[in-house]
């Protein structure tokens, strides 16, 4: 980030006016989809201009909504600085993951093209052996354990 010449400098060193600070960013270090990510977060704070000073240079001023000083300013800027950096750290691993993203996407998307139809799943019911029942679960309370002690059945 470097400070245009002939105006007053922040304490970060960016460029300083009445009620706005400016500086450039070189698009080697903060790839411009992290410029654009960091500006959106703070249109609700302040104004943000970006232009292209140069080839490869973004220009950035950050204009305040309302009156702020000096120490304002350069906490916006500061503030803005370390979103910049947080989203192209974001951006770089997006990109590092991409492919791990892509192959978790497919692999889903294939299972649901694969998923059985209804047909497929009423010929495995129909395949297997729904009379068998080795656990008794179909088998009444009182033919498994007899009446209860009172020789009374547990209907009443």
């Amino acid at each position: 980030m470097a400070s245009q010449e002939g105006t007053p400098e922040s304490r970060l060193g960016f460029s300083l006016s009445s009620n706005d600070i400016s500086f450039e960013l070189d698009e080697s270090v903060y790839p411009l989809e992290a410029i654009y990510g960091a500006s959106y977060l703070f249109l609700d704070r302040c104004y943000v201009y970006l232009t292209r000073p140069k080839d490869q240079i973004v220009g950035v001023r950050l204009t305040a909504q309302e009156a702020a000083g000096a120490k304002e300013l350069d906490a916006l800027a500061g503030s803005f600085a370390n979103e910049l950096l947080s989203q192209t750290l974001r951006l770089k691993l997006a990109q590092s993951t991409a492919r791990i993203r892509e192959y978790y996407t497919a692999a889903a998307l294939r299972a649901a093209t694969s998923s059985p139809s209804v047909d497929d799943l009423l010929a495995e019911l129909e395949s297997e052996e729904l009379l068998e029942d080795p656990l008794e679960i179909m088998v009444p309370w009182e033919e498994k354990h007899g009446r209860d002690q009172g020789g009374e059945s547990s209907n009443g």
